[in-house]
């Protein structure tokens, strides 16, 4: 069979359109040959990730980023990364935009979720956007600078408001006040001087009253030690004994025992030591009344005086 021009003409611009798509795709990453799996995933700010950024798992390449492009009229982004491994993953993997470093670029890392459907060719991932080193530090120290700033303001007003307060007049008594101070301070220091020449003056008498000291701590210790050897129990084994005839005294007096338990119970004895009483007190009171009765001296022979009958003591 006979082929024509027109038909080689045919095949030659059918082939060239091929080669020019191949070529083509080849220059922008994508192999029409192989196998490579599509995914997507949006998300509000990529944070400067770039088409042919790198996707990873577990830190190895398994693709790269062929696509981004917007997905709505709010400003969200579409991502389209291209998987050339073969290596299976959860459909609830996360999509992680992730920094390279300090001043790096971004790059895509696959976070291996729990364990559920495979994910397919096609199907969208969680993005998530972690945050660069930069912007964690910014974060915190966002507070602090806000402390910082505050604690700034505070010292300002308190620095004005002591300004305000300390006119001529009180920065001279401050002044004055300060010139106190320093004078008081050497006043002390000349005391401490003088103290410390008068310690030196009478170092060996220190030395002596310490050691006097001494003797009389050895001293007392040795008194100490002599009344400890007194024998105490024999003390009051003693004390005990004068404490038990004691007893026995005036359990015999109780009991009328003795002349002075007698004296004190018995009755008879008590009245006749009140009826002596009585009769020694008109005794007294006759001899005062009439005292001729038993004393009489007459010098001329004179008349005795009359007789004085005694009162009744208990009248």
């Amino acid at each position: 069979m006979k082929i024509t021009r027109e038909v080689k003409t045919a095949l030659l611009a059918i082939a060239a359109i091929i080669l020019f798509i191949f070529g083509y795709s080849f220059l922008k990453g994508n192999n029409l040959l192989n196998s490579d799996r599509t995914f997507y995933a949006v998300y509000e700010n990529v944070g400067g990730l770039s088409k042919s950024s790198v996707v990873s798992i577990n830190g190895l390449q398994v693709g790269n980023i062929s696509d981004i492009t917007f997905l709505n009229n709010q400003g969200d982004l579409l991502v389209t990364m291209t998987i050339s491994k073969d290596f299976e993953f959860s459909k609830n993997s996360i999509a992680k935009i992730t920094s390279d470093g300090i001043i790096g670029g971004k790059s895509m890392t696959i976070v291996l979720g729990s364990q559920g459907p495979v994910a397919q060719s096609g199907d969208t991932l969680t993005g998530k956007v972690e945050k660069s080193l930069l912007e964690s530090v910014g974060g915190k120290l966002e507070p602090l600078q806000a402390k910082v700033e505050s604690a700034i303001v505070s010292a300002d007003s308190l620095i004005t408001g002591f300004n305000e307060v300390l006119d001529p007049d009180a920065r001279e008594d401050l002044k004055t006040t300060f010139d106190d101070l320093s004078k008081t301070m050497a006043s002390f220091k000349n005391a401490a001087n003088t103290l410390e020449q008068l310690l030196a003056k009478n170092d060996e008498k220190l030395d002596r009253t310490f050691t006097n000291l001494d003797e009389m701590a050895v001293n007392f210790n040795q008194l100490s030690d002599t009344l400890a050897q007194i024998e105490i129990n024999k003390l009051v084994n003693n004390l005990q004994g004068v404490v038990s005839d004691f007893e026995q005294i005036s359990s015999n007096i109780q009991e009328g025992k003795g002349t002075l338990g007698k004296l004190i119970n018995d009755d008879q004895v008590y009245q006749n030591l009140e009826r002596a009483t009585k009769q020694l007190e008109e005794l007294l009171q006759d001899i005062k009344l009439n005292p001729d009765r038993y004393v009489h001296i007459s010098v001329f022979g004179g008349k005795a005086d009359e007789y004085k009958e005694p009162e009744d003591p208990e009248k």
